[in-house]
């Protein structure tokens, strides 16, 4: 297999939840990554497992030459690999490793850590092989981590390079119009919630996350990318999902026409009434799991659910870290036992849907059709 098929392969397992722990993705991911780079995975005087370290270990400590540690990788369980640079750096200063990596299968952070800065500054690129183009995943692989580049130095050239490129500032500042523009038609979670927030702090009552999302998209100005434009423009942002815009045409191609105004889902041809989109979500996971009862697990293992919740957990405080007022009520307790988080918008709602079928590996729009309605 080329890399390109090792990465979409991946990808692939990563969203189904087939890694749940850190062994799974040290196997399935990590070795599998370095031996499609070139590096000898059955020498372990090159990669050297449970590297051992005046009574620390590294999960992987990759050598050239032989025994010699060029560079450190520490393995984490999929979602968990944040706050964990302060130890591999204590162990890379130790010996004086130039290169650090940490992942977590998904997410892969490569750092020098002799650089100048916090431990998020000396971070030279992150790399996420799910949400990145796969072309540039195997391009930053190859950069930074394959056999022959890391053997001869020029890896370590490369990230030195790109940490002192200045360029970067300039491509954040010119992403930034970009990234609003998401966080308003993505309808982003934590965005709804801070401005729902708000509004209870200054009138005492909060706003469900549709209102929040409506508002949103009738009221927002954005400043026009065009090269030469200078005039403000008010623009009606689309609601997206993982896979496009959830526009009314895109209703109309997920749900059959004969059913286009009924509020409900359809799985696997049989179609279920519902009242409304949070009662649509909760059909859903519940007839997933009647098909296949590791499917929770399995959704609950996914890497990244919103940007401050969990979609399906095992309680309900677990659905909103650090909010239990939210915890409180905005859940609903399925027959597995499992808790799923209510307090989304429509948006939101075919977005996880959406995120089922991945993990289900059904089709969406044709084996799972959703009409929440308007």
């Amino acid at each position: 297999m080329t890399l390109e098929e090792h990465i979409e392969d991946i990808r692939s397992s990563i969203k189904s939840g087939r890694f749940r722990n850190e062994a799974a993705v040290s196997q399935g991911i990590v070795l599998r990554t370095l031996q499609a780079l070139g590096w000898p995975t059955y020498d372990t005087q090159v990669v050297c497992p449970e590297y051992s370290l005046v009574g620390r270990r590294v999960d992987f400590a990759l050598c050239h030459p032989s025994a010699k540690p060029i560079a450190f990788i520490e393995v984490k369980q999929i979602g968990q690999s944040d706050g964990a640079e302060r130890q591999l750096f204590e162990y890379a200063f130790h010996i004086g490793v130039p290169v650090v990596i940490l992942t977590d299968g998904q997410e892969w952070n490569f750092f020098l850590p002799a650089e100048q800065g916090d431990y998020g500054e000396r971070r030279v690129y992150k790399l996420d092989l799910v949400e990145r183009a796969v072309q540039e995943s195997i391009s930053r692989l190859n950069r930074y981590l394959s056999y022959a580049e890391v053997s001869t130095g020029r890896a370590i050239t490369a990230a030195r390079e790109d940490y002192k490129n200045v360029s970067r500032n300039r491509q954040m500042l010119a992403t930034l119009p970009e990234a609003w523009a998401k966080l308003v038609s993505e309808e982003d979670d934590l965005l709804l919630e801070l401005i729902a927030d708000r509004v209870e702090s200054l009138s005492g009552f909060k706003p469900d996350l549709d209102t929040v999302a409506t508002f949103l998209r009738d009221n927002v100005i954005l400043r026009p990318t065009t090269p030469g434009s200078s005039s403000t423009t008010r623009m009606q942002m689309p609601r997206l999902s993982p896979q496009g815009p959830v526009t009314q045409q895109r209703i109309q191609a997920i749900v059959p026409t004969a059913k286009a105004t009924a509020v409900g889902f359809s799985l696997d041809g049989k179609f279920v009434s519902c009242r409304n989109g949070r009662e649509i979500l909760v059909g859903v996971f519940e007839a997933l799991t009647q098909r296949d009862q590791t499917f929770p697990e399995r959704f609950a293992a996914r890497p990244k659910h919103g940007r401050t919740r969990r979609y399906l957990a095992r309680t309900a405080d677990e659905l909103y870290p650090g909010r239990p007022d939210l915890a409180r009520e905005h859940f609903t307790k399925l027959n597995s036992g499992w808790y799923v988080g209510t307090n989304v918008s429509k948006a939101q709602i075919y977005r996880i849907t959406e995120m089922c079928c991945e993990v289900a590996r059904i089709q969406f729009g044709k084996d799972l059709l959703v009409n929440i309605g308007e």
